[in-house]
This record gives structure tokens, C-alpha cells and sequence, in this order.
């Protein structure tokens, strides 16, 4: 350890380590744990949306936005919760050997259901407060406008954009990793994930709160009257669209992401050092 640090050798371990112990509990534990990922993961987007909802400024939004949405990843590391982007990095696990390939894809099966559930228990809270109704309507038309944004994309796009979002969020949690003290962590969290809500890349998991949100806000009629968002637009907010436009390739580009990041990482602490 230097200072009050981890190596990235000494990460790379920690995250190997780390991968055995997930996937050595019940699959009840897991499940709950990923819930508590999903709710997190939601609090973070809730409160990344109220601050920014009302700002003209896309790029200025985006600013605000990204300050605020880190709390997310924070609450997932400090308090103990699973996430399915991050814990693709048990891949490195596999890799060493200490984890069947089997045990990391029930794994984050497992997860990404907690997930689901978790966060998209939030959009409905959310939904059906009178929170959207904020600025007269305003929130809620962002919230709509948000959704149908997300739906957009082709199926190569969302990929691409799972996939770099996850590059993004695997690197927070490996600095987050780094760190021996809370506010170590908190930082680590923090930077990598400002400058993925900035990029305007899709990650899975909060997109499981930012469309069924939508979803379960414009079955209130005087909610929709108020944003004021064209009925077509509302057409094309489905469950079927956000399963197939969006979580296929979203989840299947985070996936790839994690697994990039983390095969890096125990090729050159594992592997090519050995040769060398």
C-alpha cells in the first residue's frame, strides 16, 4: 500500500477478493443487495433530475446534473450494495480461477434483478408523488422528454453508449477501491461518474428508474396536461420499447465495458507479469 492507497496491483487483488465474496452468498442476500443498488442507484437519478430540470441550458444542465448524480454510486460503495455494472468486474475473479463462470452469470443475473426491482420501485414512489408537478409541469416534461430520449437510439448506439458507461463506472469503483478512508472513496466515486452523466452515456441500471418514471407518469392525465409533451411522444413510452430500444443493448454494453476494464486489469497484474 503506498500512502493511504492502494497499488493498482494491490486493486486488482482487492477486486478479486472481492468477486469470490460475492458470489459466495445466498442468491436471497444477493438479490436484496441488488435492490438496495437499484433504490440507491434511483436516489441518485431523482436527485440529479430535480436540480436540473428547470435549466435552459443543455450543457449547463448536463453540469449540474453530473454533480449531483455521484450519490448514487456512493451510497452503493459506502453503505455495501450490488450493482450489476460493477459487478462485472468478477470477471477478474473468473479469470483467477477462484470463481466458476457459471457462479458470475447467476450473479449478476441475480443482481440485475434486484436492480430492476429496487429502482423501478423508486420511479413508481416518484411517479406518483407530486413531485413532477414542480415548476408547473416543467418536471414532468423533462422526466417525458428524458425517457423518450433514451428510447431513441439504435440498437448499435445504446450499445456503444452501455459500453462506454461502464468503462466509466468500472474505473469509479476501482478508484473508489483505491482509497482506505471514506473520503477517499467518496471522491473516487465522484469524478468518474460527474463525467459519465456528462457524456451522455447509457447506463442500465438508471435508465431502470429514468423510463418506467415516464412510464407510470403519464398514466396521470392532469400530469401529462401539464408538461405539455406531444401525445407521439407519449406513444413511443412503452415497456416494450424500453425493454428492446433500451435494457437489451444497454445491459449487453455494460456488460461488455466492466468485462474490458477488468480483463485489462488482471492481464497486466496477473498474466503479463508473470511472463515478464
Amino acid at each position: 500500500m503506498a500512502g493511504n492507497y492502494l497499488t493498482s496491483k494491490e486493486i486488482s487483488d482487492y477486486t478479486i477478493n472481492g468477486g469470490v465474496a460475492k458470489v459466495n452468498r445466498s442468491a436471497t442476500v444477493v438479490l436484496l443487495m441488488g435492490v438496495l443498488a437499484g433504490v440507491y442507484i434511483a436516489l441518485g437519478a431523482i436527485g440529479a433530475t430535480t436540480a436540473a430540470h428547470d435549466i435552459a441550458n443543455k450543457g449547463l444542465a448536463k453540469l449540474v446534473s453530473g454533480a449531483v448524480f455521484p450519490v448514487g454510486l456512493m451510497l452503493v460503495v459506502l453503505n455495501g450494495a450490488d450493482l450489476f455494472t460493477g459487478n462485472s468486474l468478477i470477471i477478474m475473479s473468473t479469470f483467477d480461477k477462484k470463481t466458476e463462470i457459471a457462479d458470475f452469470f447467476k450473479n449478476i443475473s441475480i443482481v440485475l434483478l434486484g436492480n430492476f426491482i429496487g429502482a423501478v420501485t423508486m420511479a413508481f414512489l416518484q411517479a406518483n408523488s407530486s413531485l413532477l408537478e414542480m415548476s408547473y409541469g416543467g418536471f414532468a416534461s423533462y422526466t417525458f422528454k428524458v425517457a423518450a430520449d433514451k428510447l431513441s437510439f439504435s440498437f448499435t448506439e445504446a450499445l456503444i453508449l452501455g459500453i462506454i458507461c461502464n468503462i466509466f463506472v468500472c474505473a469509479g469503483i476501482l478508484m473508489a477501491y483505491s482509497a482506505t478512508d471514506v473520503a477517499g472513496k467518496i471522491w473516487g466515486c465522484f469524478f468518474p461518474i460527474f463525467a459519465f452523466t456528462i457524456s451522455s452515456s447509457e447506463h442500465v441500471v438508471a435508465n431502470m428508474y429514468y423510463v418506467p418514471v415516464a412510464i407510470f407518469a403519464k398514466m396521470n392525465p392532469e400530469l401529462v396536461a401539464m408538461s405539455g409533451v406531444d401525445a407521439a411522444v407519449l406513444a413511443e413510452i412503452t415497456w416494450g420499447n424500453f425493454f428492446i430500444n433500451n435494457v437489451i443493448p444497454v445491459t449487453i454494453g455494460n456488460f461488455i465495458g466492466g468485462v474490458f476494464l477488468g480483463s485489462i486489469y488482471y492481464a497486466i497484474h496477473h498474466k503479463l507479469s508473470k511472463i515478464n
